[in-house]
């Protein structure tokens, strides 16, 4: 495994920042210290390989916590090792819906993101919110230390100049996907670019409207400067992931904006569509240990066992994932974590929950209920098989204690179920006939062949929001899916302990943005809390 993926963005150079809180009230910020050994801002660039290492840290702040494992010197506190940026968004996006519940009672305030009862103070939601604005801040540092003038002070090589144009278009793709998280899980939020001076100062708080304007204009920006698709290193990210982010806000723009634009979105689906990306011929094998050559991920946040040691990620969903009578090295691990199951809300979604039809129906059963008569006991809901650390081939991967498994944040089925989408939707320049082709190709996908195909009277919107559910499942995207289809919070579409009730119930539709965390309405005045908290 590790000779496959060898552009594992993990052994970084220690990069001493400034601006590491949003609210920070640091001082004397032009101090150098006398230990010439110590990286600071003033040298951190002295070495031509910094620009890569730093970007290396952008990215690898999705996946880790930290500088040395899941052991040690956390970038921000918390619970080292488990609070990575993609574990605590998969909870918020996962945990608060029909298609995953977890049983760890103990485990804080994480519950009640299934029971949908969280409040501002909720630790992983200020975990994700925390997560999400460091690595905008990680990502002002690295612009701010990469403009014309800070290089050419430096005396770059025009060379390395070049190259440095494409780390900081990636740098600001990465800002831009944060951005767009905290739009859709937050609203209104605070506001921070490389243009604000870093140390203590309290950020304003803009509108949904205003940040969504500037995600959109950041992803045009740096449209022109990204590699061209599947041009650049394994991990990183080309045209194509900004293409995609760009369809997901105009996807959701009516929930964020209160404006249709479908057809914004169809202009950007048609070139992902036709950018070179291709549908795995087997769907399991997007989720396996040797997914990293895998043809149909558009962006991946990449994970190796030898050299990525985190508990998030692809780690946590697979060792949550296994319990009660599954044996952990069918998993190509020593041991599960008994947490994470799933709804018979989201069973029924298959025809077949034996999955012999539908291949994409990864359910165990053996030993465990389909009715969840108590949240904490893990074999009461059905298991979920779908990642595994274990190859196509079937070996295991380099480690049974970190996965090899890479998280695929974007594929191309997502493209193709968006383009149906918004083609129902009444967006210009897509075609009713391409968008049925598109789905019975996910269908024969999962099926082996045509029996699972459906007619283009059986393409409406409800059926398009089931689809998504069978073919993305637990990859990050149900919540947000749920609230553009209003059937999240207050809606007769109840599952098992929404609402913190067995048989599951209604909620408030305030509840479609996650609350500021308290401690950062009490210390920055400049911010509102969002309605019903």
């Amino acid at each position: 495994m590790k000779n496959m993926k060898k552009y594992k963005f993990i052994s970084l150079l220690v990069i001493f920042l400034l601006s590491i809180t949003l609210t920070s009230c640091l001082k004397d910020l032009d101090v150098v210290p006398l230990d010439k050994n110590v990286i600071t801002s003033a040298n951190a660039f002295d070495d031509p390989a910094s620009y890569k290492q730093f970007l290396a840290k952008v990215y690898a702040g999705f996946a880790v916590t930290g500088q040395q494992g899941p052991a040690g010197k956390p970038d921000i506190s918390g619970d080292e090792g488990a609070s990575d940026y993609l574990r605590q968004y998969w909870n918020l996006q996962e945990l608060s819906t029909d298609e995953a519940i977890v049983a760890w009672a103990n485990d804080g305030s994480l519950i009640d993101l299934h029971d949908q009862d969280w409040t501002a103070s909720n630790s992983f939601v200020s975990s994700l919110y925390s997560r999400i604005f460091y690595q905008i801040v990680l990502c002002n540092e690295y612009i701010r230390q990469t403009t014309d003038s800070k290089l050419d002070s430096r005396g770059v090589s025009a060379e390395l100049k070049s190259q440095v144009v494409e780390y900081r278009a990636e740098a600001r793709f990465i800002r831009a996907l944060s951005y767009w998280h905290a739009v859709d899980l937050f609203g209104n939020v605070p506001f921070v670019t490389e243009a604000d001076e870093v140390g203590g100062f309290k950020p304003l708080q803009k509108s949904r409207s205003e940040v969504f304007n500037y995600v959109e204009q950041e992803l045009l920006g740096v449209e022109s400067q990204l590699k061209e698709p599947m041009q650049n290193e394994y991990g990183r990210v080309d045209k194509v992931a900004a293409w995609m982010v760009l369809a997901k806000l105009y996807l959701n723009a009516e929930v964020y904006i209160n404006q249709p634009k479908y057809t914004e979105a169809l202009v950007y689906l048609n070139k992902i569509i036709a950018a070179g990306f291709t549908l795995s011929p087997e769907y399991k094998n997007i989720f396996l240990a040797d997914n990293n050559t895998n043809t149909e991920i558009i962006m991946r946040v990449a994970f190796d066992g030898t050299h990525t040691e985190s508990y998030g990620g692809t780690n946590f969903i697979i060792h949550a994932a296994v319990g009660g009578t599954m044996v952990p090295g069918d998993f190509g691990i020593a041991g599960g974590w008994s947490g994470l199951r799933t709804t018979p809300q989201f069973v029924a979604k298959f025809s077949d929950i034996t999955g012999i039809s539908d291949k994409r129906a990864t359910f165990y059963t053996d030993g465990q209920t389909l009715d969840i008569a108590g949240k904490t006991t893990f074999t009461n809901g059905y298991g979920i098989t779908k990642y595994k650390n274990i190859t196509s081939t079937g070996e295991n991967g380099s480690s049974e204690e970190f996965v090899d498994t890479d998280y695929p944040m974007f594929r191309l089925a997502d493209a193709y179920l968006m383009y149906a989408e918004c083609v129902l939707r009444g967006g210009s320049g897509g075609d009713l006939n391409t968008a049925l082709g598109y789905i019975n190709a996910l269908r024969e996908r999962a099926y082996g062949n045509t029996t699972g195909n459906i007619a283009s009277s059986d393409l409406t919107l409800d059926f398009i929001l089931d689809e998504r559910s069978r073919e993305l499942y637990w990859e990050g995207h149900r919540r947000t899916d749920l609230i553009r289809f209003g059937k999240f919070s207050n809606t007769t579409y109840v599952w098992a302990w929404k609402g913190d009730v067995a048989a599951g119930v209604s909620t408030g539709d305030y509840m479609n943005l996650y609350p500021i965390p308290a401690s950062d309405i009490m210390t920055n005045p400049n911010l509102t809390q969002n309605i019903g908290y």
